[in-house]
């Protein structure tokens, strides 16, 4: 993967950084983002992640806010979610 330089990056960092992620409407769900987002940002607040359910309740889509401070620690938080077996989606 390239590095985008810092001067060239629409993001900066350290910054609050929204992630969508959808799976499964299971109980273990939500408090499994949360461990995954707290190996990336001690101090995220699970308290902060906002739910929406699916129209038919069989789905989760949660934004989980995290303070990010480098693009790799963002991709590295992005592939760690897209791994996870219990999501469906990461945006």
């Amino acid at each position: 993967m390239a590095t985008i330089p810092p001067e060239d990056s629409p993001i900066q960092y350290p910054c609050d950084f929204p992630i969508k992620v959808m799976g499964r409407a299971l109980d273990a769900f939500l408090p499994a983002m949360a461990d995954v987002v707290r190996g990336f940002d001690p101090d995220f607040d699970p308290a902060s992640i906002e739910v929406r359910p699916s129209s038919s309740g069989n789905y989760l889509g949660l934004t989980l806010t995290v303070r990010v401070h480098s693009r790799e620690q963002l991709d590295n938080l992005y592939r760690a979610l897209h791994g996870h077996e219990l999501v469906s989606v990461v945006l």
